[in-house]
């Protein structure tokens, strides 16, 4: 729950996270719980939020998906694609292309809305600044980073600084700060009220590959083919921690939603987790298959999936940090996985051209396959509503 408040003039918000909110939980007892420790929950507004808790237990209470199907088919590019994503409400899709454009396209009706046109080069990589869902970014090999407003399709800023391809971006949460991560070994931080450059990391020895933000924004964690991830203060630019351990380049890492853990996949067929405040190695997941190409944690942090190039996906229960369920099926590598908003389905993308729809606590396959495509994929994206 999001709580807005004014302070001095300026509005305000605070987060309210329900992690163990379930279809059981006495909504009354929470609510009265939740009064006590947060001042914010005034008597006045306890009706609102009762209410709010009690859409939300319904919405829960509703059976889950078991089958997906091809609702709209487009033929978005000249040339591959490099990379997609969607708004928090998946009412609108950006697509990155080698044919150096990004577009942005309605999901409902399949009509593309806006050609995002003045890269030189392929562009790899896109963003949207969800949860707010009003702005992209683009990464590519031209060097540069372009913001867009999604709902004109105008350049807002061209931000230059990197000397070789940008390969990978993000937004912070609070849609303040920009980072961007390139071949030439280093990441960057964008202000996005100025446009300005903010911090230059420099601490990889390799091209840096991955990147994400904790969700309050104070650190990033990038990950690089040096076999190392960095933790840095997002405010200072100060490196915080590297995290030493792995013995081939990292492929992905995520954080978890209380930003006490980062977990890392690499191509030494191996995933670690790591304490965020620390930056020690706290556990190395019971050996993987084969090489790790995708770590996610679910939206809560109490579950960990990692893809493997030989096909398949093993899931951790974070409480006891030990492996519950492996999926398989994939008959090649799985490139990308996201867990569903309510963390029981997770959606896997392969080489094997296939996306499969799985059962998180038993293991098995709900649909197979999703709509084969004509050629491999190279991601997949999950709206949260």
């Amino acid at each position: 729950i999001i709580l807005e408040y004014t302070k001095g003039g300026v509005v305000k918000s605070k987060t309210v996270d329900l992690l163990d909110f379930n279809q059981l939980t006495d909504v009354s007892t929470l609510l009265n719980d939740l009064a006590a420790s947060e001042p914010l929950i005034t008597e006045r507004r306890k009706a609102f939020i009762k209410l709010i808790l009690i859409r939300l237990q319904k919405h829960l209470q509703s059976p889950p998906p078991t089958k997906v199907f091809l609702a709209k088919a487009i033929k978005a590019h000249v040339l591959p694609l490099t990379n997609v994503c969607t708004n928090k409400a998946g009412t609108r899709l950006i697509t990155g292309s080698y044919d150096r454009t990004c577009k942005i396209w309605d999901t409902s009706s399949g009509e593309e809305l806006h050609s995002l046109d003045g890269h030189k080069n392929v562009v790899f990589t896109v963003a949207i600044n969800n949860p707010f869902g009003d702005r992209v970014a683009t990464g590519s090999f031209d060097k540069t980073c372009r913001v867009w407003d999604l709902e004109s399709g105008k350049c807002l800023a061209t931000l230059r600084g990197h000397k070789t391809e940008i390969v990978c971006l993000c937004f912070n949460k609070q849609s303040t700060q920009l980072a961007t991560g390139s071949m030439d070994k280093t990441a960057r931080i964008w202000d996005m009220s100025s446009y300005n450059q903010q911090h230059i990391l420099q601490g990889h020895t390799a091209e840096i590959v991955c990147m994400t933000f904790t969700r309050n924004g104070s650190m990033l964690v990038t990950g690089s083919f040096d076999c190392t991830a960095i933790v840095w203060n997002t405010q200072s630019g100060q490196r915080l921690h590297t995290l030493i351990g792995h013995q081939r380049e990292l492929s992905s890492l995520c954080v978890n939603f209380e930003a006490t853990l980062v977990a890392t996949g690499c191509m030494d067929n191996k995933c670690r987790l790591w304490s965020l405040s620390t930056g020690t190695c706290v556990s190395t997941l019971s050996p993987q298959s084969d090489s790790v190409l995708d770590v996610t944690f679910d939206p809560s942090g109490q579950l960990l999936a990692s893809a493997c190039a030989d096909g398949t996906i093993n899931i951790f229960d974070m409480s006891i940090q030990e492996l519950t369920v492996t999926l398989e099926g994939h008959e090649g590598e799985v490139v990308k996985i996201v867990f569903s908003p309510c963390s029981d389905r997770l959606l896997s993308a392969s080489s094997d051209r296939t996306a499969r729809l799985w059962d998180t606590y038993s293991g098995k396959c709900l649909q197979l396959p999703i709509q084969p495509s004509s050629s491999s994929f190279i991601g997949l994206n999950v709206s949260t509503l």
